[in-house]
């Protein structure tokens, strides 16, 4: 099965703190990666973790406001100084890309590479990427501003030919693909060979939600449901639920609420108030309603 790996790259939150690094992470889907948000210090959190800059095609902004997004001017800058020459994707709401030009004209005026800049809405749910192997899928969040969460998912897989009985009945390449997809097979002779017995079934499909900074969502979970791993931010504990509100954030209870409404295999929490000295608290609150809950925490990889 290939790879299907979250790199916690960032989960603090707003104000700085020498323990987390603002927002930011990647997504190792087989041989390709997307980024998430790309708050301050995302760069060296790229070099700590062996991430190789120029496998990064795709950057999906989930909001405006700074830690969130401060750290992608110099990301693309250093894709220039790199002799980067693939196309950029940058997803986010239609001000980003405003934002950007003057300060891209100014520091970066001799990119040898494209940019691209894809303007999404975030008040609705819709697919903003496709390939042949996956979509990614638009969450709509409530925070002060637009906001939105991702939502990665694998398409259907083939299922798995049996090379042994391939052979066995001697079945040229070029018909192997769509046995793959189902098809029987006739030998020589007229005997049909059904596709169960050439083929096992495919590797699951997997799946992985990003939502943060928001207030809980409920109407995401039709979208989310079974997920096989949601990350949800927790910035504050139970005792702050008023400024939680009052801040269009989430408690750590309320993370596991959502993960626990929508059938969720697995939840990471993140996006930490500074006020905390360390995590033991959310996590136990959050496990008290949902058991199956994670920390996240810089340099972290978590494998789907």
């Amino acid at each position: 099965m290939e790879p299907f790996e979250i790199h916690i790259l960032g989960c603090g939150s707003a104000l700085p703190a020498t323990r987390h690094n603002a927002s930011s992470q990647v997504i190792k889907i087989g041989n390709k990666q997307f980024m998430i948000d790309c708050g301050e210090g995302t760069q060296l959190q790229l070099r700590r973790g062996h991430i190789h800059f120029s496998f990064i095609n795709h950057i999906f902004i989930s909001h405006l406001h700074g830690d969130h997004c401060f750290g992608l001017i110099g990301l693309i800058s250093t894709f220039g100084l790199l002799g980067r020459t693939a196309p950029l994707h940058i997803y986010a709401d239609v001000m980003l890309e405003k934002i950007m030009k003057p300060q891209v004209e100014f520091y970066c005026k001799d990119l040898k590479y494209p940019l691209f800049f894809h303007n999404i809405d975030a008040t609705k749910h819709a697919v903003i990427y496709e390939d042949n192997t996956i979509t990614v899928e638009t969450l709509p969040l409530k925070h002060r501003i637009p906001c939105c969460g991702f939502l990665f998912k694998e398409k259907l897989k083939r299922r798995h030919l049996l090379g042994d009985v391939a052979n066995f009945y001697g079945i040229p390449a070029y018909m192997r693909q769509a046995i793959k997809d189902g098809a029987d097979f006739t030998t020589q002779s007229g005997e049909v060979i059904p596709n169960s017995r050439l083929t096992r079934n495919a590797d699951p499909s997997r799946s992985y939600a990003y939502c943060s900074d928001t207030l809980p969502c409920p109407a995401n979970n039709e979208y989310i449901k079974e997920v096989d791993l949601l990350y949800h931010e927790a910035t504050f504990a139970e005792s702050e639920k008023e400024r939680a509100k009052l801040t269009f954030h989430s408690t750590a209870r309320q993370a596991a609420d959502i993960a626990k409404e929508a059938y969720a295999k697995r939840l990471v929490i993140g996006h930490y108030s500074s006020r905390y000295e360390d995590e033991e608290l959310l996590l136990q609150e959050a496990k008290e309603v949902f058991p199956n809950t994670q920390c996240a925490n810089e340099g972290e990889v978590f494998h789907i």
